[in-house]
């Protein structure tokens, strides 16, 4: 006999999302929004005027006391105790081996208080990491999953249309900060965050508030075009400003210097921390002899490639695999990250492809991001 499967959670705009049509997908565990409607016209209002987004399944995690601050520089590989209050860190924890075990964001809230968001597949495992690892510091760590529910808009517009609903500061808030304030009588941690490589906002609110929220900013955000937009634009959004997903540019299996992103990991600060000793060696075998290296593929034809297909070079010998694959909306072609050998990394290498259903399509390597937006 086996157990049933376990239902689907839903946040607390689940109602919400199918009262507008909402095609909805089970993600790590969560009934989320893939599309309302054309995911294209998703992308673009996004690129070019403003989305807003439910990410309710992320997890939170908050640690407070007098060594909270060291207990996460012991944790995570950044220097998480130096973060100024008010102000986020994008950062990573990994194993004893030096594989992430998940990226992440930490806010300081308060001189003793910091909120860790997870992502929804690994918010137990981080949640359990972090309980092990504060165990000897002055610290206590609290699953706060449930008391949060997150609204994000993001886009061009969405600065102006969170004004019209709040009298926080947001002129003075910088990218990577947050701050507490009312928006729509709502009161919410305004943090100028988010996952599209557009200027936005993510709103951290009590559940019961969401519903509340969602509706006053839309109604905001109707006379410059806002739209509800879901997980599948969220993933084109990300993967055009070259910002990698857990699962598939970062695993159990790759390092932060594998990644690219060996610049959050902060070997100057006191103490040890989880993976020091692998991830010093990791940074000399980077910065010697790199294996293989996170590139952006841009596509000569129309055929879309997918995680795991194989990246060849002009003999047609297999020199990496695809990460995230999708087309483009912002480029009009479809794009890839890869991970590629060394040799074959540097852009405008030539005679590269991938190996789609058995046919070579070439592909042009550049730098990533794919798309940088104009500040």
């Amino acid at each position: 006999m086996t157990d049933a499967p376990t239902a689907p959670r839903r946040t607390a705009l689940d109602a919400l999302h199918r009262a507008l049509g909402a095609t909805m997908t089970d993600f790590a565990g969560w009934d989320m929004p893939l599309r309302y409607g054309s995911e294209r016209d998703e992308h673009n209002a996004v690129r070019t005027r403003a989305g807003l987004f439910d990410l309710s399944h992320m997890g939170e995690i908050t640690l407070t006391g007098p060594q909270a601050g060291q207990a996460l520089d012991h944790a995570l590989v950044g220097h998480l105790s130096a973060l100024a209050v008010g102000r986020a860190r994008y950062t990573m924890i990994c194993d004893s081996e030096g594989g992430i075990l998940d990226d992440l964001i930490v806010y300081r809230l308060a001189d003793e208080e910091f909120m860790v968001v997870a992502n929804a597949s690994n918010a137990q495992v981080v949640l359990d990491a972090l309980t092990e690892r504060a165990s000897g510091f002055e610290a206590a760590v609290r699953d706060d999953r449930e008391a949060y529910a997150l609204i994000a808009v993001q886009g061009p517009e969405s600065p102006g249309i969170l004004k019209s609903l709040t009298d926080a500061d947001l002129d003075n808030l910088k990218y990577y900060a947050g701050l507490p304030g009312t928006v729509a009588g709502v009161s919410a941690l305004i943090a100028r965050t988010g996952y599209t490589g557009e200027d936005g906002f993510e709103l951290f609110v009590a559940p019961d508030d969401a519903e509340r929220l969602w509706q006053a900013l839309t109604e905001a955000g109707a006379p410059v075009g806002l739209v509800p937009c879901g997980l599948s634009c969220r993933d084109t959004l990300r993967l055009e400003a070259g910002m990698p997903l857990y699962g598939h540019e970062l695993t159990t299996s790759t390092t932060p210097f594998d990644a690219g992103l060996g610049r959050v990991v902060k070997f100057e600060k006191a103490g040890d921390f989880v993976g020091r000793e692998a991830l010093q060696a990791a940074a000399r075998q980077a910065e010697s002899e790199p294996p293989r290296t996170l590139v952006g593929l841009i596509a000569s034809g129309r055929r879309v490639p997918r995680a795991g297909y194989p990246v060849v070079g002009p003999d047609g010998t297999v020199i990496g695999e695809v990460t995230s694959g999708a087309p483009s909306p912002t480029l009009g072609k479809p794009i890839a990250i890869a991970y590629v050998d060394a040799e074959h990394a540097v852009p405008g290498t030539e005679g590269v492809g991938v190996e789609i259903r058995g046919t070579r399509e070439p592909y042009e390597v550049v730098a990533l991001p794919f798309y940088r937006r104009e500040r």
